[in-house]
């Protein structure tokens, strides 16, 4: 088995270790003996979504996300086809924001999205900054389908329901109705600071707030990822258990330090 991840950006979109999320893909994937072929995509590089598994599109500041939204808008309408037919898309922050209809600078200017998802983001009067804690979104719960074996605790072979990150952004984003989150926010602020929702899911595609980076803190996000993308390809077994046992205890300590505000 082989899957192919394309890194969008990377020398644009890297504000907060976004790249982290590819490194641990890659990891995940090699330590199960699937091979992974890392393709880092930036302005005016050919892409070929077809042939890609899984795309890491990650955050930056106004000035990065400026320059490229030309680039990529060049590119919509053959990764709109892409996600529509299934593609596994992780978007961060920026490149969350860059997948809606518009972005409203703090002067009610509007800045075009791709217009992929129906979401808008406007720019606040202060930075939501803080650590983030979420429930996942109930469907994607039973997307989740692996617990994790653990040699330290009997809770840390206990399935993980949660997300956990760090968020920091001024811009605030709002879901159309048909569009679900990524989950309930239990501490911090997720998409607005408003609704109490976090993020988004539509398909195969993940959007989210949560950098440090996402995926070495939350395995299970991860191998979601890695199977869907398997699934897409015609690979349907399940993913081989990893000894998670480390991750899982950061998992939860995050948790247990920082608990809810809710």
């Amino acid at each position: 088995m082989k899957l192919i991840i394309y890194h969008l950006y990377p020398d644009l979109l890297d504000l907060y270790g976004d790249r982290g999320n590819v490194l641990a893909l890659a990891a995940r994937c090699r330590w199960r003996g699937i091979d992974v072929d890392i393709r880092k995509v930036s302005l005016g590089d050919p892409i070929d979504f077809a042939e890609a598994n899984i795309i890491v599109l990650g955050g930056g500041s106004d000035r990065e996300q400026s320059i490229l939204v030309d680039d990529l808008s060049s590119r919509g309408t053959e990764l709109k086809d892409a996600i529509e037919d299934g593609l596994v898309l992780l978007t961060i922050c920026g490149g969350y924001q860059l997948l809606g209809q518009y972005y409203q600078t703090g002067e009610g200017k509007k800045i075009p999205g791709l217009g992929i998802l129906d979401l808008y983001t406007v720019a606040g009067n202060k930075r939501l900054i803080g650590n983030v804690i979420i429930d996942i979104e109930s469907g994607l719960k039973k997307n989740i389908s692996w617990n994790y074996s653990s040699n330290v605790d009997e809770d840390s072979s206990q399935r993980l329901n949660t997300l956990v990150g760090f968020e920091n952004h001024s811009g605030k984003t709002y879901l159309g109705s048909k569009l679900k989150p990524l989950g309930k926010v239990l501490r911090g602020y997720g998409n607005n600071g408003e609704d109490n929702r976090e993020g988004v899911r539509y398909k195969n595609v993940f959007g989210t707030y949560l950098h440090g980076p996402l995926l070495p803190k939350n395995p299970h996000m991860a191998d979601l990822l890695i199977e869907l993308a398997l699934e897409r390809s015609g690979n349907v077994s399940k993913l081989l258990p990893l000894g998670d046992n480390i991750e899982v205890v950061a998992h939860k300590a995050i948790i247990e330090r920082f608990g809810s505000n809710r």
